[in-house]
């Protein structure tokens, strides 16, 4: 599709739930990439504004402060200054990042509802909703909970399902249930509500994107055509809730704004408090939202496509003041060592832990998730992939050729850039690699390709540890050191293109290598130069640019994920079915005693047998055989008391006769205990 050309740029990044941290999947999904494409733009010297901010209503926030035990205030007042400084100490450049409890959001998405409902747009109704049997409290369709009609998982919400990611309806889900109290039942109760009839803008939204957007991803554009080859049905824009903004009509008491009607304009009110902040760098909001001009890139995670292409549009088209996202470049879902990220279960990688346990290493986490974005289908990470990827990639290609490059300068010019002298064939041929990589890596970025675009980068790395490796300088330098002036002169400009090449992808790493060759400044439109550093620059202290991640590190995150696991396998165990009823008469035969171990050793030539001696009381001491080797080792039984079956038939384990059977648990883990006594007490006392 042909290119439109646009004045300036409106990006925004999804606002987070302030009801957690933010994670990887988040990160990999929507900001880095956002990130990434931003200060593309501004290298260009393009007009662009960066918005973001805090989800602060919904149902999330009331759940997380019920569940501790305070203010939901309280709650997104933590976790917006927390999710606002990981982004900052991350580098996520917002120009403004706010949240929608502030005034001027509040009353700027009530004059927006205002607006839809004087013009007639908005639908009253009034129908029948789940509310709780016990305190005739209406519940959100965040706090019913089912089974999803679609794949047959528990525990999905009555607006999504999170395993399979499908939009739901609490009408759709299999025995729903109040989330908060499980014990309660759900009843029907009519209720009013405001309802944006989506229906009525179909025609115009399968035009609009069918139509008009056949440029956009095509996992973007499917999820929209499978949606719109539907019958779209009204969306209720409020709900009956004590937490968000008062619905601003006579008669709506006790009802908030829709969170999916509010969080979206959330994108505008930002956008108006920065500019009423700083008028003169930014002009005024109406410029970013109205004017035909201004490009709106919206950037979000797979599971807000029909939020932000079908009802926030709607929405917009609906108020007629404003313009409309010229592309939602939405990615897929990140899995964390295969398996799904979920908040609730704490199986995250999160980013304000990331900083405190691998400090300094922003770049690494941004080049692993860029490496393996999700950009059209689901993706995973993996911890010693990212070990692999910093080890191999960033310290072996980009790292390693920095440093030979200013080590040698260094070692042979004392840190000054050399001139260059007459041009050899393999000197044309490095110069040629690398001269189109403007080209590359932007053709790329314009479209999105964030993954390719830093591929792109890295190639520069990669032509340049070739090209030293061929000059070989370390040995032409005892019969020619002109000649090296030339090679060190080319390896040296193609690190200056490393740090505008990835200025956008590693910014931090790209600022300490400008430092270390000394150019403070550079231009976008230098990408591809011979000639950024100029003869008889002093160049700075060469340092390492990436350091090597040892397996330590590696082995301390996989813990704290297994650790995880672990918790949360104990938080949802369930005991096994009980068996069948047995008479009393039958449990009588069994003749259960006491047995004190004197000895215990491993079967050779078998892993699971553990042999035990056993005084049963009898004076004669018992052989019993156990599967229990991967459990224990044999010295940390003797001693102890156990339970038995004494009355068992013998039989033969690998040639031993065993009399008996030692009783034990298995753990909800998979562990096993054996059966002890918590008082001291005679062997051979039967148990009954």
């Amino acid at each position: 599709m042909e290119q439109k050309n646009f004045k300036r740029t409106t990006v925004t990044a999804a606002l987070p739930y302030a009801n957690g941290g933010v994670h990887i999947g988040h990160l990999a999904g929507v900001y880095v990439p956002a990130d990434i494409y931003v200060r593309y733009l501004r290298l260009k010297k393009q007009d662009v504004v960066f918005i973001g901010g805090s989800d602060e209503h919904g149902v999330p926030v009331t759940i997380r402060a019920k569940k501790e035990g305070i203010t939901v205030q309280e709650v997104v007042d933590r976790y917006h200054n927390l999710i606002k400084k990981s982004f900052e100490d991350f580098g996520i450049s917002f120009d403004v990042y706010s949240r929608t409890t502030s005034k001027v959001h509040n009353k700027f998405a009530s004059d927006f509802f205002r607006t839809l409902y004087d013009k007639g747009v908005l639908e009253e109704k009034v129908e029948e909703q789940f509310c709780d049997e016990v305190t005739g409290e209406f519940l959100t369709d965040r706090n019913i909970v089912g089974t999803c009609p679609r794949c047959g998982a528990e525990g999905a919400y009555g607006d999504q399902c999170e395993k399979c990611g499908a939009t739901l309806s609490p009408d759709e889900l299999i025995n729903p249930t109040n989330k908060n109290n499980p014990g309660h039942g759900l009843v029907k109760k009519p209720t009013k509500n405001w309802y944006l009839p989506l229906g009525k803008y179909q025609d115009w939204l399968k035009q609009w994107i069918l139509e008009g957007h056949k440029e956009w991803r095509s996992n973007v554009y499917g999820q929209c055509k499978s949606w719109l080859d539907m019958d779209l049905q009204p969306r209720a824009m409020t709900r009956d809730l004590d937490w968000g903004i008062p619905v601003p009509v006579e008669g709506a008491e006790g009802k908030v704004l829709y969170v999916w009607f509010d969080a979206p304009i959330g994108y505008i009110s930002n956008t108006k408090e920065l500019c009423d902040a700083q008028p003169e760098k930014w002009g005024t909001w109406q410029k970013w939202w109205q004017d035909p001009e201004t490009r709106l890139v919206h950037f979000i995670g797979k599971d807000n496509i029909v939020f932000h292409c079908i009802i926030f549009p709607t929405m917009l088209k609906a108020h007629g003041d404003y313009i409309l996202p010229d592309n939602v470049p939405a990615n897929e879902f990140l899995n964390l060592e295969d398996d799904k990220i979920s908040t609730s279960r704490n199986w995250a990688v999160w980013l304000h832990e990331y900083l405190v346990d691998l400090p300094g290493k922003q770049d690494v986490l941004r080049y692993v998730l860029t490496a393996n974005a999700p950009e059209t289908k689901d993706n995973n990470f993996t911890w010693k992939d990212f070990q692999e990827r910093n080890n191999s990639e960033l310290v072996a290609v980009y790292g390693n050729f920095v440093n030979r490059a200013l080590q040698l300068t260094k070692k042979y010019w004392g840190g000054v850039v050399p001139a260059c002298g007459e041009l050899q064939e393999v000197d044309q041929k490095a110069i040629a690699e690398f001269k189109d990589v403007k080209e590359k890596v932007e053709q790329y970025l314009d479209v999105f390709k964030f993954r390719e675009a830093q591929k792109e980068a890295m190639n520069l790395a990669r032509i340049g540890n070739k090209y030293i490796t061929e000059c070989e300088p370390w040995k032409v330098w005892k019969t020619d050191p002109k000649r090296v002036e030339t090679i060190l002169n080319i390896s040296l400009q193609l690190v200056a293109n490393l740090a505008i090449a990835f200025e956008p992808f590693l910014p931090f790493s790209s600022e300490k290598l400008r430092k270390m060759i000394n150019m403070p400044t550079f231009e976008w439109t230098q990408l591809g130069s011979t000639e950024l550093l100029k003869p008889g620059t002093q160049l700075g202290e060469p340092e390492l640019l990436f350091e090597k991640i040892e397996d330590e590190v590696i082995e301390k995150q996989l813990q704290k994920l297994a650790d995880t696991k672990k918790a949360n396998e104990e938080a949802s165990y369930k005991a096994a079915p009980i068996k069948p009823e047995v008479s009393f008469d039958d449990f009588e035969k069994l003749d259960i005693r006491v047995g004190h171990i004197l000895n215990c050793e491993k079967v050779k030539k078998s892993k699971k047998l553990l042999k035990f001696t056993i005084d049963d009381g009898s004076g004669v001491e018992r052989t019993i055989c156990s599967g229990i080797a991967a459990y224990y080792e044999p010295e940390q039984l003797i001693g102890k008391d156990v339970l038995f079956v004494a009355n068992f038939a013998p039989r033969k384990m690998m040639g031993i006769e065993s009399q008996g059977m030692i009783l034990s648990a298995v753990n909800f883990d998979g562990s096993l205990n054996v059966t002890s006594l918590l008082g001291q007490v005679k062997p051979g006392s039967q148990v009954g």
